[in-house]
């Protein structure tokens, strides 16, 4: 597979729709805290997740979620399309959040679709579908956009320290990676030089930048690898082959070469997959995400927790309530990336996001409405 590079001008395959923007009617500025309520939809590969909350001074309060395992993906490796009970579910998980909006009054909203929804060549009906059944308009973003976004809801756990950004969001059909250069920003500046990052990944003004030395979106996420290996029997061997096999499609990312940076080099990572290792790493057996967001694990503690994985082999995995029914038959695959980008970028801290494309989705729309006091920082 040939990774996304960031080439101006890219045009997302005929097979998606033109991307469509729900509009947001001008108005007056907001009292933060008093403004509309926002919703952020994410439908990927494997999941369906939406958040519906209100701005209060530089943060947002959640007001509403859903969160459904859809596997909209399933098959989609094999056969380049998406399948019927695929949709289905989809489908179903959708109408439930186009009710939620309509009982909260949402007037601003970004409902997104994903790498599943870039590569099928039935997308397009499936959009139409969608939007015949649910009312609901999806917008298919392209990789670039997917990756600032992620970048953006991870502000708030930059380090002022930080001169060196890695951040990497683990999806389940692709994994972007956005490398930051940071070291011109003064330090209390730094998370908002991140956040400043909805406008695009160039500068949009004289204010100190954070410069985005490269981002890649490499079609391998929990779901598409996973599929990749699925004819690999032995468990080790395919965890092996899954992590190499990930790791050569990072070759033509510019810093996978350079000299690993120790002192303000902070690495980010968001997703369900790291989530999960910090969980175990922490054994809990209920998540508790104020345990996890923010935790800083090194290579080492997270190399111990895969080996545990593997030490449990399917079955365990599968009973092991650390790791979860929803997450158990991805985790490996998960895991497979995690491995590979600490072989490449070992660290001492990898800081842990429970947060992802629907926090970046939020913070960008209030941030463009100027209804956040300061951007998300504390």
């Amino acid at each position: 597979m040939t990774p996304e590079r960031p080439k101006g001008g890219d045009a997302i395959p005929e097979t998606v729709p033109a991307l469509v923007r729900h509009p947001v009617e001008p108005s007056a500025p907001v009292e933060p805290g008093s403004g509309p309520l926002y919703a952020a939809l994410d439908l990927g590969t494997n999941s369906c997740r939406m958040l519906i909350a209100q701005p209060r001074g530089s943060q947002f309060q959640v007001m509403d979620s859903f969160s459904k395992t859809v596997q909209l993906g399933v098959g989609l490796e094999a056969y380049g399309r998406l399948g019927r009970a695929s949709m289905t579910r989809t489908i179903q998980a959708l109408r439930i959040c186009g009710k939620k909006i309509e009982k909260h009054g949402v007037t601003r909203m970004r409902l997104v679709a994903t790498e599943a929804c870039r590569r099928a060549s039935n997308a397009r009906d499936f959009i139409r579908q969608v939007r015949r059944e649910t009312g609901l308009q999806l917008e298919v973003i392209a990789p670039e956009e997917e990756a600032r976004l992620a970048v953006i809801s991870c502000a708030p756990l930059v380090s002022k320290k930080t001169e060196q950004l890695l951040v990497v969001d683990i999806g389940g059909g692709s994994t972007e990676l956005v490398w930051i250069d940071l070291s011109a920003v003064p330090p209390e500046e730094r998370p908002r030089a991140i956040m400043r990052l909805h406008a695009g990944f160039l500068p949009q003004n004289a204010e100190p930048a954070a410069r985005v030395v490269d981002w890649i979106s490499v079609p391998l996420g929990v779901a598409t690898l996973k599929d990749q290996f699925a004819d690999v029997e032995d468990d080790a061997a395919r965890f092996a082959l899954m992590s190499w096999f990930f790791e050569e499609n990072l070759a033509s990312f510019t810093p996978y070469n350079a000299q690993n940076p120790r002192a303000g080099f902070q690495i980010i990572g968001t997703s369900g997959t790291v989530t999960t290792v910090a969980a175990s790493f922490l054994g809990l057996r209920r998540y508790d995400r104020a345990k996890v967001d923010g935790l800083q694990m090194s290579s080492d503690q997270i190399d111990t927790v895969i080996r545990d994985y593997l030490s449990l082999g399917p079955e365990g995995r599968r009973s092991d309530p650390r790791i979860g029914r929803d997450r158990h038959s991805l985790i490996m695959s998960g895991a497979a990336i995690l491995q590979a980008l600490m072989r490449v970028w070992p660290t001492d801290s990898l800081s842990v996001a429970d947060r992802g494309l629907r926090e970046g989705l939020l913070y960008a729309q209030m941030s463009a409405d100027g209804v956040l006091k300061d951007g998300p920082y504390q």
